[in-house]
């Protein structure tokens, strides 16, 4: 009973006042092949210590850096976090603060997310970002949804270069709500072929993510024409946002809704998530954003403060007529992706975003000298994908035991693909660890 603060008289108590004589009377509708026979099959209890080691143990399995050589990208990214960030974002005046719904005691972490949205829009190219979402997937989901509402048309055009978890996601909300998803093809480069819109004159969306789950920079000038011709919007959507550090932003290519996942600024892998949505649009369109939005503005007394402003969108408080589902912000990550921007400044993120693509073209041309050529043709930021010849899973298995995670196999996920992997190097990369990657791909 160490750990349970009830005692049997008060679990009786608690009992009589529900009308019930016992805690399996109280868990009677339950179906009895879905209720636990007997207590939790669990090992003895450890010492402090003992379970240290244990748990150290168990973390060795993990293929992590630095002790294993990684080169997975697709969608989650190894990049060095400056020191000051997690100091700054564990501060307990952040790490402790309360969903912001009281501006008079919350102005500090108003000020925060007024600061991010400002850097999110600079880095987008877009006129208001919205004050974060959950993730990448449902960031797009909700630009889908958006798109929806502006346009009342009732189809989206998704391109199959997408990430496949986004896509799927897409594909779920929107079969929820009785929507259609039509999918665009990739071509021999790598790109989009927005050339071949299905009947645009149904299409709220044209959706080309850039660069996409290959890594291939999108023509997004090209998609938003195309996307504006048939009377749609122009969703451009991300995995990697240190790419706008060299790339122009989606908005100066016409994109009227950026999302995509923010992970990459100052943020752990962490096993895959909390990760963070950005979100960012054409101000025309500002009434059906998503989630919250931080606005500044004066008092009574011409003194500075920051609000919430135009949540009554927002589920909580709109309930079944609100625009979306999402009622809160990724707030911790979205400061942390704020510290991260400040800390790097332009200058020192165009630096990182060049050093990412530097390490990604270096492997490309050693694994083209010898004898791996990259699967498609079109320009790639920090990953690309290509087609291992001979017995690839036996070399990616012995990688494996070695120490090294070479890349993520394309075949699970698209089956013309089948014997082609995609691989990512980032700043975290050596360049000894990428000869050693080609000299344990190419070795007979």
């Amino acid at each position: 009973m160490r750990y349970l603060p009830h005692t049997e008289d008060e679990i009786t108590a608690m009992l009589g006042v529900v009308g019930v004589d016992s805690l399996d009377a109280l868990f009677a509708d339950v179906p009895a092949d879905c209720r636990m026979a007997g207590p939790l099959d669990l090992p003895a209890p450890l010492t402090e210590w003992e379970l240290d080691r244990h748990l150290r143990s168990l973390a060795g399995w993990a293929a992590s850096m630095p002790e294993r050589r990684v080169f997975l990208g697709a969608g989650s990214y190894a990049h060095h976090i400056p020191a000051v960030v997690p100091a700054l974002t564990g501060r307990a005046e952040f790490a402790t603060a309360y969903t912001p719904y009281q501006p008079e005691v919350s102005q500090g972490t108003l000020q925060a997310i007024y600061e991010y949205q400002t850097l999110v829009c600079r880095l987008l190219g877009m006129e208001v970002a919205n004050a974060s979402l959950y993730d990448g997937a449902s960031a797009l989901v909700e630009a889908a949804l958006m798109a929806v509402r502006v346009t009342n048309r009732e189809k989206v055009a998704l391109s199959a270069a997408i990430h496949p978890a986004y896509r799927q996601a897409v594909a779920t909300a929107l079969a929820a709500n009785d929507l259609e998803v039509e999918e665009l093809p990739f071509g021999a480069d790598g790109r989009t072929r927005v050339a071949e819109l299905p009947t645009p004159g149904a299409l709220a969306a044209v959706v080309v993510q850039s660069p996409n789950f290959f890594g291939c920079v999108e023509d997004l000038p090209a998609a938003a024409g195309a996307a504006h011709a048939a009377g749609a919007l122009s969703v451009a959507c991300f995995s990697e946002a240190l790419a706008y550090g060299l790339l122009p932003s989606p908005g100066s290519c016409g994109a009227d809704i950026v999302c995509g996942e923010g992970q990459s600024l100052g943020i752990p892998q962490s096993f895959g998530g909390p990760y963070l949505g950005l979100f960012g649009v054409r101000e025309r369109i500002l009434r059906n954003l998503p989630g919250r939005l931080v606005g500044k503005t004066v008092d009574a007394r011409g003194r500075q403060g920051f609000v919430l402003t135009l949540a009554t969108r927002e589920q909580h408080i709109r309930r079944e007529k609100a625009t979306s589902n999402i009622c809160s912000n990724q707030s911790l990550c979205a400061l942390t992706a704020a510290v991260y921007l400040a800390t790097v400044g332009k200058q020192g993120f165009r630096e990182l975003a060049r050093l990412n693509r530097d390490k990604a073209e270096y492997l490309r041309s050693r694994l083209a000298a010898a004898g791996v050529e990259a699967r498609f043709t079109a320009p790639t930021f920090n990953e690309f994908v290509v087609r291992w010849p001979g017995r690839g899973c036996q070399a990616r298995e012995r990688l494996l035991a070695e120490g090294t995670v070479a890349g993520l196999p394309l075949g699970p996920h698209y089956p013309e693909l089948e014997g082609c992997t995609l691989l990512c190097a980032t700043e975290t990369n050596s360049r000894e660890d990428l000869d050693a990657l080609v000299e344990g791909m190419t070795h007979d």
